[in-house]
């Protein structure tokens, strides 16, 4: 049985830095508040590997991959070149063996050549969605996520999708708010689903010093409120504009209207308690502005797939078994 905290990064052929150093950054450098325990993180590979403009030495051998919990397969440089069958081999063996095998950006490509996408949703960048289709036609390729969880095998897409999946390993793993930490730690939203389309049709407004976006502030305001009523027009007045102005931004910024974004807040903030306290779902639901366990057992199943009840009972029989 592999062991659950430890994470191989493969390392093989000529891939992408970017990928490779999200991985790295995002599972090798705990936060603070992980006083549990965070990932063994090793580079496997067969030797000395190109990494874009750098060499890097692999820390094991490629074929011990299969000994850790997750394996993570970064981006390949040029999705022409056939994987190194050495990288195909430890892919598939490290799946037998029970690994949770994780592809970002066209790392989807290594995983089709070990036969892991057969009958599973993927994706993979979106300029290379429609290769990957041709190449693997058994996989259910989907260009329109930021990353796909079918279990034991995941795919991301591209470049920053390859954060939100590790992210979202993270929260498997370690629950919502050490995910949040780290997203923190990275500057970065704390969770993005990964049903969430590859594009955003307008960009993303930002502004001040810190290069935080307009709605930063209200953000912040509003998520220290969860547990009263909030309306969008509390919010406009509380960013002094209009509610239809404020629609547009909330558009703009986070790709959807404010009611939205506040019940993803709420549901957010849902999954913290359910994780981190014995509270009742009733009080959870008066803590998150839900107001009765009915509304809370009903959002939260649509936004996150499962009762309330089923996930804190997932959660803690994850935590135990890792």
């Amino acid at each position: 049985m592999p062991a659950a905290s430890t994470v191989a990064l493969l390392a093989a052929g000529d891939l992408l830095h970017f990928e490779l150093g999200v991985a790295y950054e995002i599972f090798g450098n705990p936060p603070r508040e992980a006083a549990n325990g965070w990932y063994d993180v090793r580079l496997h590979g067969l030797g000395p590997v190109k990494v874009g403009p750098f060499t890097v030495e692999p820390d094991a051998p490629l074929a011990d991959a299969a000994g850790a919990g997750t394996v993570i397969v970064p981006a390949c440089a040029d999705v022409d070149v056939p994987p190194p069958p050495e990288l195909v081999d430890a892919v598939r063996a490290a799946h037998e063996a029970g690994s949770r095998v994780a592809s970002l950006c066209t790392g989807a490509f290594v995983l089709g050549a070990a036969g892991l996408l057969d009958g599973r949703r993927a994706t993979t960048h979106w300029a290379h969605t429609d290769e990957l289709r041709a190449r693997h036609p058994l996989a259910e390729v989907d260009p329109d996520v930021l990353y796909t969880d079918n279990g034991r095998v995941l795919t991301a897409a591209g470049k920053a999708a390859a954060v939100d999946l590790c992210l979202h390993l993270v929260h498997l793993d370690h629950g919502a708010a050490i995910a949040n930490s780290v997203a923190r730690r990275l500057v970065v939203p704390p969770h993005r689903p990964g049903g969430q389309a590859q594009f955003v049709a307008t960009p993303v407004q930002v502004g001040g010093a810190g290069g935080d976006h307009v709605l930063s502030e209200l953000f912040a305001w509003a998520r220290q409120r969860l547990d009263r009523p909030l309306t969008v027009a509390d919010m406009a007045r509380r960013a002094n504009t209009s509610p239809r102005h404020l629609a547009r931004q909330f558009h703009a910024v986070v790709g959807g209207p404010p009611l939205q974004w506040l019940l993803t807040q709420r549901v957010r903030r849902a999954q913290e308690l359910l994780e981190a306290t014995d509270q009742s779902v009733e009080a959870i639901a008066l803590a998150t502005g839900m107001g009765t366990a009915t509304t809370l057992r009903r959002q939260f199943k649509r936004v996150v797939g499962v009762p309330p009840d089923s996930y804190r009972r997932a959660f803690r029989g994850a935590r135990a078994d890792g």
